[in-house]
């Protein structure tokens, strides 16, 4: 099979400020373990700074009702953008993709995910399952930062 990279992308609005929004993936995303446990059960950062390219951190995570993990390293910051591309290196997720990106772009009123991926096999089917959480996961942070 060719290598051929693939994205989903999904888009949620969001009422906080972009600027707020952006940092809070850049420099607090690990309190997404507090804002949404029933899909975050840990985190740890296993090398580099919080908020820096190269930070590598270990989630644990639960994705289609199934417990896994992930080993992710924060690839691209462009704060211009207001960008961020994390890349994972291990895990789960890597039993169906050769390769697993997600970038995040934020600006005034939307934040944007696109997932570049690559698969395995002609067969694997795309990870249409992280859609649904990455649409959460920018609900439930943008009504914490209203309100913190």
């Amino acid at each position: 099979m060719a290598n051929r990279v693939d994205t989903l992308v999904a888009t949620s609005p969001i009422k906080c400020a972009a600027d707020k929004f952006y940092n809070f993936f850049k420099l607090n995303m690990n309190e997404l373990v507090k804002i949404f446990p029933l899909a975050f059960t840990g985190v740890e950062v296993l090398d580099g700074e919080e908020g820096t390219v190269g930070c590598v951190k270990r989630w644990k995570y639960i994705i289609g009702g199934i417990p896994v993990s992930a080993t992710v390293k924060i690839e691209v910051i462009d704060d211009a953008a207001k960008s961020i591309t994390f890349a994972v290196l291990e895990g789960d997720v890597l039993l169906l993709y050769k390769s697993f990106k997600a970038t995040l772009t934020v600006s005034e009123g939307s934040a944007q995910w696109t997932i570049a991926f690559e698969k395995s096999t002609i067969l694997t089917p795309p990870p249409e399952l992280y859609i649904p959480l990455v649409i959460t996961i920018c609900t439930l942070v943008d009504a914490f930062l209203l309100v913190n």
